[in-house]
């Protein structure tokens, strides 16, 4: 019982650090999106490769990926 407890409070921050970084990543797509609503798409591209780039994989890179598609149009 100790070790699984153990185990377990070894594995927690590795668990939790996924969330940190989606949370990250979806802070960084509300301020992208901040950007484009007060006209500065410049900065709002770099937040949005910025996202792309750190977090790949997270829901806020695919809304990222869509939102440079759209820019670019």
């Amino acid at each position: 019982m100790k070790t699984i407890l153990i185990a377990l409070l070894l594995a927690l921050p590795l668990l939790t650090g996924g969330c940190s970084g989606e949370k990250k990543a979806a802070e960084l797509l509300e301020t992208a999106h901040f950007e484009e609503k007060q006209n500065n798409r410049e900065h709002a591209v770099k937040l949005y490769d910025e996202i792309i780039g750190k977090y790949p994989g997270s829901p806020a890179a695919e809304a990222a990926r869509e939102r440079l598609k759209h820019l670019k149009q």
